[in-house]
């Protein structure tokens, strides 16, 4: 029996794993970096261990610190999470030979499973269908698009779509590179690229015994970056042969392996219907919940009870409903996804029947840089999938977040998109629509409206915000008063006028307050409705939630932007990170052209390339790899061919 167990991981997987831990009796074991120090996760364990460090590959990469650190805090039991080392068979070797329980699959399956060439040889033998793999030597303008996938990881990371035979090359050698960067190897193979596909997997449990359950199929379509954003179970409309031939693909790949545990077959259904091996995650997946909440099961809690040797029971319970998860990151996905990081002042999700909520943040905590910028996982139960789309949508949409700039409002137009409500799903889906949901509306009514809400407030109660920035309250009934705000993060401005009149009440064009409190504004507009507004400060912003939606709002003028600061051409960190790699032979004096990629920086477990800004020369370079830099960090200077030099 598991006494105490130590969670080889971090964050939202950490804090979900001690949950399940304290309903069973069962103590627990964190292990931290310095970024870390002050985390949720660390809050909740009975006992933490530091990891020297903020980097990963300097804390919970190093499998010799974590089984230390086990053995030091008196753990009989390593459970990895997912990511980091999860899937690492030396650690799984390591956590074992140390005398503790390893909450995973043998090593020897995840040995055979850890290179995905390896996997699909061994698969095609156990009569699981593949797609053929391409040689990048020998491929043809026949066989594009095709698919560059790393060999030894996952989470998107050295995975390129190549659509032009001429890029084939240069694509490789990125893929390489950061394949190399991210799992230290730089394998990496080549397959068809198959358009609209669906992304749908199988969860399978399995035990000592003999017994592999196949738990239902899980639809993962919606992607971005080849990272997954919204997951739901069952995947609609699959008939029922399709999802015979999917179970007995899963149960047979995990039998081939010799499987214990939990873990996930993964397949690309393509448009006519026919499915194809993807790979085989050997550990738990992040969109767990979904199967858990489908099947009224714990899968935390059956890792914990195969580990220690005990049967499945011969078949599974019966599914009942649907359920639907969202990603919730910190991240602006109108701007590449660029990764966001600072203070998260409030994080509130509606508390309602078939809701859940697993996360590793509270109002309070602070994104760092080091680790992926996903903050919360919110999940929604209900009988049909539409029900739970609905629930799902409008809790994200109730929800309260206040701080960095987050995908919510992504989340909600996604789950309201006809595509999704009407379940034609594929991996194109953000290709196709992007730009789309991140528009902002035409119509500003709501956002003015809750811009009102905000100066009616600033009005009131002036000292709630500073009068440095908003000035004091004026009650001058014959002289209209004018505030000026710009939304976040559309850059919106808004021009609010209203009238303070001799009994107190504030007036607006098409609108009237009818109170104004130290933290609700309730605002009737002309055509005789109500709206009721939730406003809360934070130094120089205020946080506006609505019925509709949530707004933030900073006074103009804003603080100064960093490109105005600089001269033109000037390529400025749009986040801080680390700088992995500089395109070949750059150099000041080098000849770049618009839109190269010149600089690759990594943040938060994603790389993103700083393009050349026009096509001139490169005056300046302050970029080198390895160095950490801040936001809005001078990186380089391009001089565009048509201005003249500077004297």
């Amino acid at each position: 029996m598991i006494s105490t167990l130590l969670v080889a991981n971090r964050g939202e997987i950490a804090c979900r794993i001690f949950r399940t831990c304290r309903a069973l009796g069962i103590a627990t074991v964190a292990v931290y970096s310095d970024a870390d120090a002050d985390a949720l996760h660390v809050r909740e364990a009975d006992t933490a261990v530091r990891l020297p460090g903020a980097a990963p590959a300097d804390t919970y990469l190093r499998g010799d610190l974590v089984v230390r650190a086990a053995r030091t805090a008196g753990a009989d039991a390593v459970h990895p999470g997912y990511g980091f080392l999860s899937e690492n068979a030396g650690f799984a070797r390591a956590v074992q030979d140390a005398g503790l329980v390893w909450v995973g699959p043998p090593v020897k399956a995840i040995e055979m499973m850890a290179s995905k060439t390896r996997a699909k040889e061994l698969m095609a033998a156990a009569g699981v269908p593949l797609l053929a793999p391409v040689d990048p030597a020998q491929a043809t303008v026949d066989d594009l698009p095709l698919l560059l996938k790393a060999a030894a990881g996952g989470g998107g990371r050295g995975m390129r779509v190549v659509r032009e035979l001429g890029a084939l090359s240069g694509e490789m050698a990125a893929a390489t590179a950061e394949a190399a960067s991210a799992f230290g190897d730089g394998e990496v193979f080549a397959e068809p690229y198959v358009e609209r596909g669906r992304h749908v997997e199988v969860q399978i449990m399995a035990d000592a015994h003999g017994t592999v359950w196949a738990l239902g199929t899980r639809d993962c379509s919606l992607q971005r970056r080849h990272q997954k954003v919204i997951e739901e179970a069952p995947a609609p409309g699959l008939d029922g042969a399709l999802r015979t031939r999917l179970h007995d693909a899963a149960t047979a790949a995990a039998r081939a392996v010799g499987y214990r545990g939990a873990g996930t077959v993964e397949f690309l259904v393509a448009a006519d219907g026919r499915p194809y091996f993807l790979e085989m995650n050997t550990r738990l997946q992040v969109e767990h919940p979904v199967t858990e909440a489908v099947f009224g099961l714990d899968l935390v809690t059956l890792q914990l009870s195969v580990a220690e040797g005990e049967p499945l029971p011969t078949m599974p319970p019966d599914p009942h409903g649907h359920a639907v998860e969202a990603r919730l990151y910190a991240e602006d996905p109108a701007r590449d996804w660029q990764p966001q990081t600072g203070a998260l002042l409030t994080l509130d999700v509606p508390d309602e029947p078939g809701l859940r909520l697993d996360t590793g943040y509270t109002g309070g905590d602070t994104i760092g840089m080091h680790y992926d910028p996903m903050l919360a996982k919110v999940i929604a139960h209900a009988p049909t999938r539409a029900q739970a789309v609905r629930l799902l949508a409008r809790a994200l949409e109730r929800a309260r977040i206040h701080g960095p700039v987050t995908n919510r409002e992504l989340l909600v137009r996604s789950l309201r998109h006809p595509d999704f409500t009407g379940a034609r799903l594929d991996t194109g889906f953000y290709d196709r629509h992007l730009d789309a949901l991140t528009r902002t509306p035409d119509d500003n009514a709501d956002r003015h409206l809750a811009a009102l809400a905000a100066a009616a407030h600033a009005a009131r109660h002036p000292d709630a915000i500073g009068t440095s920035r908003f000035g004091g309250w004026r009650n001058l009934s014959s002289q209209p008063q004018t505030r000026r705000y710009r939304s976040e993060p559309d850059g919106a401005e808004h021009e609010i006028t209203y009238r303070t009149t001799r009994s107190g009440a504030i007036d607006a064009p098409g609108a009237r307050i009818l109170t104004a409190t130290a933290g609700h504004v309730t605002v009737e507009t002309d055509d005789g409705v109500t709206h009721r507004f939730r406003l809360t400060t934070h130094h120089d912003r205020v946080h506006v939630d609505g019925a509709t939606g949530s707004y933030t709002f900073t006074t103009l003028p804003r603080f100064t932007d960093p490109t105005e600061r600089t001269e033109p051409g000037s390529l400025l960190a749009p986040m801080p990170g680390t700088v992995v790699r500089l395109a070949d032979g750059l150099a000041p004096g080098a000849a770049v052209r618009a839109g190269q990629p010149l600089i690759w920086l990594e943040a938060m477990k994603m790389e993103h390339r700083i393009l050349a800004p026009a096509t001139g020369t490169l005056t300046a370079l302050h970029a080198a790899p390895g160095l950490q830099v801040e936001v809005g960090a001078l990186l380089a200077v391009v001089q565009d061919a048509q201005e003249e030099p500077t004297p």
